[in-house]
């Protein structure tokens, strides 16, 4: 029976594989759009480069509480996962207020400041394009750290709302678009399926 860390086993790639990887990473890939699933394929991808050995930081912008692919990503990653996170779980009505601000402004140091002292292979920025619709960071420094950002570090970016700066900056843009959804009928979020 595999222990709790389930994905520890991983044998890390050997220096000849990262090498290689090294000149196919390094991509920006943005999921966007109205429709389901803009996390969940953040969260597949991150388990699948951890699958293959490779390291992962997972930012989480407007997002406090624990949900079941990032409680499995922690239990599978072991150091191969971080996660960062600052969000007190408020709403923001019209316009954010100075603690949200404040929130998102120490979590974009945060992630930064993660980078400069650890390589990891994968950055995760889940919800950053709705933390840019709030100007809860400036869309010019995002830009500036996709065009200075490590050659080899893969960026994956979510949220609903990306502008065609944020897509012309990507590598791959998918749209996940709303065809139809239960929570038009009433419905919330259930656990185990949206969180």
């Amino acid at each position: 029976m595999p222990s709790s860390t389930c994905c520890n086993e991983t044998t890390p790639p050997t220096e000849r594989e990262r090498r290689r990887s090294m000149e196919n990473f390094g991509k920006i890939e943005l999921y966007t759009g109205d429709g389901k699933g803009k996390t969940t394929a953040a969260a597949g991808l991150a388990l699948r480069m951890m699958g293959n050995g490779y390291r992962v930081l997972f930012v989480q912008f407007m997002k406090s509480e624990p949900s079941g692919e990032i409680t499995m990503l922690q239990s599978c990653g072991g150091e191969k996962f971080r996660l960062l996170r600052r969000w007190d779980g408020s709403f923001i009505i019209v316009e954010p207020n100075a603690s949200q601000i404040e929130m998102c402004r120490t979590l974009w140091r945060e992630f930064q400041e993660a980078l400069a002292q650890n390589h990891y292979d994968m950055l995760v920025l889940d919800e950053v394009v709705v933390a840019l619709h709030y100007s809860l960071i400036e869309e010019s420094e995002l830009l500036l750290f996709l065009k200075e950002k490590p050659a080899d570090l893969e960026v994956v970016m979510t949220g609903q709302g990306a502008s065609e700066k944020l897509i012309e900056a990507s590598d791959l843009a998918t749209e996940m678009r709303k065809i139809k959804h239960y929570y038009d009928e009433g419905l919330m979020a259930r656990r185990g399926i949206e969180y």
